[in-house]
């Protein structure tokens, strides 16, 4: 995934991306966040909204199940995948940790993919990345 601008310029909201290093301001509103479970080898994706609210989570998705990746009751087999919509109020930061021990978390939005530290630019390693949504200038 080729990096966004790093505001649109229109008044509203970015994705911000706080790592070890910097911050990094993404314009896009909407983004799937993918991952490989440690040790299921399964992956997860939720779709996101980004909002003058924070950060809101629309829809999941495991392509399996396993011990600590039950799906709740109310998910759905659709495609291969268990879907479910969590019903939570917009978080004004989300926390990705990194064991290393499954790969970098992915972002995806307009069809296109890439790891955290393609898109920041720089190895993001063990550390912590915060996402949260952020003003644009």
């Amino acid at each position: 995934m080729a990096a966004a601008s790093v505001c649109n310029g229109r008044g509203g909201v970015s994705l911000c991306l706080a790592t070890a290093v910097g911050v990094k301001a993404l314009a896009l509103s909407a983004f799937t966040l993918v991952w490989t479970h440690s040790i299921a080898k399964v992956d997860w994706q939720e779709d996101w909204r980004v909002t003058p609210a924070g950060l809101e989570l629309v829809q999941a998705r495991v392509k399996g199940t396993g011990p600590g990746m039950e799906p709740p009751p109310e998910a759905r087999l659709v495609d291969g995948w268990f879907q479910w919509q969590p019903q939570r109020a917009p978080m004004p930061e989300v926390v990705l940790g990194n064991s290393g021990a499954a790969g970098e978390w992915r972002l995806c939005h307009d069809g296109q993919c890439g790891t955290l530290s393609e898109i920041v630019g720089h190895p993001i390693g063990a550390n912590v990345t915060k996402m949260s949504a952020c003003k644009d200038p």
